[in-house]
């Protein structure tokens, strides 16, 4: 029977946060870089994401954010195009919601781009007008 001569097993590393709530530097695109917001999570560290170009992509999670970033739809993130395919890229960062704000409030980001909002939906179907407004009349009934 071996000994464990380590520090501890697999819950002491999901434990560990890279001090998660510091601030960090914005990074800005670079040339072979874009902006892109995830529309869907598909599993195996790949996700579909909208770039700000326009173009749907499917973007791999790369090993160094693996099980330590997570990455849900309708967050901002900066991905690597690839020079021989068009249609993939790869994820590299991921922007805080703090972070989105300024890049939107910086002009990288178009004004109808919508941040925090989970899965953009295509089709409207009345889900919108789930707000109900009472008078004061109707209050005293109850």
């Amino acid at each position: 029977m071996p000994k464990n001569k380590g520090k501890g097993g697999k819950n002491r590393k999901r434990g560990k946060n890279e001090a998660d709530d510091e601030k960090r530097e914005l990074v800005f695109k670079e040339d072979g870089q874009e902006y892109a917001q995830v529309l869907r999570m598909l599993g195996n560290g790949r996700c579909e994401a909208t770039c700000i170009d326009g173009t749907k992509r499917l973007c791999h999670i790369r090993g160094k954010m693996h099980k330590k970033v997570w990455i849900a739809a309708g967050d901002i993130i900066l991905v690597g195009l690839r020079d021989y395919q068009d249609d993939k890229a790869d994820v590299i960062l991921k922007y805080m919601p703090d972070e989105a704000r300024l890049l939107k409030a910086y002009g990288e980001l178009p004004e109808n781009t919508r941040l925090n909002e989970g899965i953009i939906d295509d089709e409207d179907d009345g889900g919108g007008d789930d707000y109900i407004e009472f008078e004061d009349e109707d209050i005293d009934k109850i």
